[in-house]
């Protein structure tokens, strides 16, 4: 198979790369399960926004506060700039977000923000964004968009990558030759006992990276979310419940119904301070109040989350619900410029598979739709210019089609090696090892 542009992954980032590149050119999309189960889809509580020119000295701070000021500032720059651009694209693919009463966007306010900058849809913000690029993606006639398809490896040649190697729907294996290839595969939360992650999501490129030598950055930046609705069921995934709502007044309590922490610290230190009381209760979880917050604005910001908490038995308009902290997102990754290329030519990474280092240390609260989308868009409008214009020679093809798919067929044998090649990096990092 060949093909202009391989997208691997079609999240937020991979749809709207696609949507940015020429109608003439052939793009493959694949995802590992249904288009519809992406990280992205997930996404609760908003996206950060740039309201004015007046509120960037804020919005840049909080971003590098929240990152323990270990952020590319350059890269902050450029995402907080390029903000209403998106949100205006966004809204012409039809995304839908709260406006007030004069018709204009309502802000929301999450934990370490200094200002209501959040625009949001309901507590299903995500999932609005992500379903309407995709329903634009598959009206387009230049992409083919393959579901429960997995890539297992990229093919590379002399730092150069050709294509990848991919298992379709049907068991068969094959490679496909590109021109250029994205990597927007989402995280590594697969890989954690809590995680708000989808489980097939296990940091493959991560592996295939270290595997090709490809550079990456900060990959033991893993961060916890603070508030996921506590579940014995080990095979559950960890339900998120947004920052927002403890932006709109939620309250912590210890196992006595006591307040312990400021809900509104950056998510690595209340983390912390929620790891630290369970530990000083002895308990699984700490509980959290959504009482305090109006009953109809409860029901019409969250309906989503009042929704599942009463399937879990819990009327959050009457009681408390048990929270703990779950992996929730990867501020490290594969290293990318800005323009989100890698160290490999004709490589690319998005979305939560990339480190640019806008995050830092700690990333600030509704920041990673945004990200995902600024520097998606800025990988798309950079290939036009490069990669695009130049295609693969003879030689290249002709390595694409010796690949031994033979070594491929043993499908649990690469789950092992490809999560051991990714822990193995993250403890490297930790024990202050460089990451290669």
């Amino acid at each position: 198979m060949e093909t202009d542009v391989l997208i691997v992954g079609c999240g937020c980032s991979g749809l709207y790369c696609a949507l940015n590149l020429p109608r003439d050119k052939r793009i493959l999309m694949i995802t590992s399960s249904d288009a519809e189960s992406s990280d992205s889809y997930l996404a609760q509580g908003g996206m950060c926004m740039l309201k004015d020119d007046s509120d960037y000295d804020s919005y840049f701070e909080d971003t590098l506060k929240a990152g323990h000021y270990e952020n590319d500032k350059k890269s902050v720059e450029i995402m907080i700039r390029s903000s209403r651009d998106v949100v205006k694209d966004l809204i012409e693919t039809g995304a839908d977000f709260k406006k007030d009463e004069q018709g204009n966007l309502a802000y929301t306010k999450e934990g370490a923000h200094s200002s209501n900058r959040i625009i949001f849809h309901e507590d299903v913000t995500g999932k609005e964004i992500t379903s309407h690029l995709l329903e634009r993606v598959r009206e387009l006639p230049n992409v083919t968009l393959l579901e429960n398809t997995r890539m297992l490896d990229i093919i590379s040649y002399n730092n150069e990558c050709v294509g990848a190697v991919i298992r379709k729907s049907d068991n068969s294996l094959m490679t496909v030759k590109a021109d250029v290839t994205v990597l927007a595969t989402g995280g590594i939360g697969g890989l954690y006992r809590h995680s708000t992650n989808f489980r097939h999501l296990t940091g493959d490129s991560i592996a295939i990276a270290v595997k090709h030598n490809v550079e990456l950055k900060d990959i033991n930046y893993v961060q916890i979310h603070p508030t996921t609705f506590y579940s014995k069921d080990e095979k559950d995934r960890s339900f998120l419940i947004s920052e927002s709502v403890r932006g709109e007044g939620a309250k912590l309590y210890d196992k006595n119904g006591e307040r312990f922490v400021n809900e509104l610290l950056p998510r690595d230190l209340l983390t912390q301070a929620i790891y630290e009381q369970m530990k000083k209760d002895g308990t699984d979880h700490v509980w959290e109040d959504l009482r305090t917050i109006p009953e109809a604005e409860l029901k019409s910001h969250f309906p989503n989350i009042v929704e599942h908490c009463r399937q879990q038995g819990y009327d959050v308009t009457k009681e408390c619900i048990p929270v703990v902290p779950a992996q929730h997102y990867f501020m490290g990754g594969i290293k990318v410029d800005y323009e989100s290329r890698t160290s490999m030519d004709r490589l690319y990474a998005v979305g939560e598979t990339a480190c640019n280092g806008v995050h830092g240390r700690n990333r600030l609260a509704s920041n990673s739709l945004l990200e995902s989308l600024v520097f998606a868009k800025r990988a798309a409008h950079n290939m036009i210019d490069s990669e695009l214009a130049d295609k693969l020679n003879t030689a290249d093809n002709a390595y694409v089609a010796n690949v031994k798919l033979t070594d491929y067929e043993d499908e649990n044998a690469l789950n092992e090696l490809y999560a051991k090649l990714v822990k193995d990096k993250i403890d490297e990092a930790d024990a202050g090892k460089q990451t290669a």
